[in-house]
């Protein structure tokens, strides 16, 4: 009996290391971009361009250069989660942005993707009073117009939110506004009460995205591998002009974050689990390559 037991447990091993395997393979071939920052700021591997842009405002996009210009943001050395980190010490104007342009793939007809990073901060401390704080926003118009992004709200005790917000013309045509007092906004925001940030202490971040662009749309929020919220009754068109989508990087954060990693397609409750419990991050799965 007890060798039979063995033979039954050793089995069971090999078939649980195989789907592991299984796993990781997937999740490496679906990344399509890829920045640690131990390398500085442009992406390890990007299936677009793989440099970071800095704007003095996201309507000057004809004055982007090439790299990082602001002097609030830095790679700190050592203080990421592996390795070096972004760090962002104040709000100031100016965004940084990698482009969208075979970064994200977006699809016109059936949009699916993950977005995953990191974040280390105390919100109610590190970030201003009063100011809503996007540490990432994708869009080619603003937060509110085809757009994904997660925010901290404004004021002390502040919620954590999921936004993944189709055309402004189809869910506000009028418009009405402002979009903080707008129930039709507000609707659309998964929230997290009292989220457990800390500073000095690392919370993974995992937005999850499918079937965007029917009739069929679904966003799910996921934190330390746990999922947080989701919206199911996504109807409304995202609708691009892809060259001029950006994937934007800390809009009134203040903190640090490390490790971005865009996927193509949505992932699974155990690839979000294997992603967040990486020993030493993605870059464990491009070693793997």
């Amino acid at each position: 009996m007890s060798l039979t037991l063995l033979i039954v447990s050793c089995g069971k091993e090999k078939k649980d290391e195989k789907k592991e395997i299984l796993t990781d393979s997937e999740l490496r071939k679906a990344i399509t971009l890829y920045a640690s920052f131990d390398n500085g700021v442009d992406a390890d591997l990007a299936a677009g361009d793989n440099r970071l842009y800095t704007v003095p405002n996201r309507k000057a996009r004809d004055s982007a250069q090439i790299g990082l210009h602001k002097p609030d943001i830095s790679i700190a050395k050592d203080e990421g989660l592996f390795g070096d980190g972004l760090l962002f010490t104040k709000r100031s104007s100016g965004t940084i942005y990698y482009p969208s342009l075979k970064n994200i793939s977006y699809d016109e007809k059936d949009w699916s993707g993950a977005v995953s990073f990191w974040l280390n901060l105390d919100p109610a401390t590190d970030l201003v009073e009063g100011e809503y704080c996007d540490p990432i926003q994708i869009t080619d118009v603003s937060y509110n117009d085809a757009a994904i992004w997660v925010d901290f709200t404004k004021d002390n005790p502040r919620d954590f939110r999921l936004g993944v917000i189709g055309d402004r013309s189809s869910w506000n045509p009028a418009p009405l506004g402002p979009d903080n007092e707008n129930p039709d906004f507000i609707k659309q925001l998964p929230a997290v009460n009292n989220p457990s940030f800390e500073k000095g202490k690392w919370t993974h971040i995992l937005i999850n995205f499918s079937h965007l662009n029917t009739q069929n749309g679904r966003a799910q929020l996921y934190m330390n591998g746990e999922f947080k919220g989701e919206r199911t009754d996504i109807k409304d068109p995202f609708t691009w002009e892809l060259s001029q989508s950006n994937i934007y990087l800390g809009l009134g954060y203040i903190g640090l974050m490390d490790e971005l990693s865009i996927f193509n397609r949505d992932l699974t409750d155990k690839e979000i689990f294997t992603l967040y419990n990486l020993k030493e991050g993605v870059q464990t799965l491009l070693d793997e390559r």
